[in-house]
């Protein structure tokens, strides 16, 4: 499955990276492109007005059809605020949030998630 992100200050990239898992960086430049194949997003925690290139792409022709999960890194002393971003996507688009983790995520954080994303592809 592939993993869909947008990195600001590298964290997020730098959990992705560790994933070793096919995956496509979302930018300005490739918002708009269409996907056609199951994925998940992974989602740095910032205010709609920085990650709304998620939205964008997730809302590109077909695309929402084949999102299956959100995950979310963040910082844990934002308390309630911790993953916003990703727990906002999951509920926009009916879809689990898969894990949130902190900054660039652990070995447990990587090991978690791709637990969960192999889950999704076998259901």
């Amino acid at each position: 499955m592939k993993v869909v992100y947008m990195s600001m200050t590298g964290q997020t990239r730098k959990f992705v990276k560790k994933l070793e898992m096919d995956s496509l960086e979302i930018t300005m430049s490739n918002a708009f492109q269409e996907i056609y194949e199951p994925y998940v997003v992974v989602a740095p925690t910032y205010e709609i007005e920085a990650t709304s290139i998620l939205n964008d792409f997730i809302e590109t022709g077909n695309n929402q059809a084949y999102l299956k999960g959100i995950a979310g890194g963040g910082n844990r002393n934002f308390n309630t605020l911790f993953c916003f971003t990703a727990k906002d996507l999951a509920e926009q688009y009916q879809v689990p949030i898969l894990h949130m983790f902190e900054f660039q995520g652990s070995n447990y954080d990587v090991e978690y998630f791709k637990e969960k994303v192999r889950e999704l592809g076998e259901s």
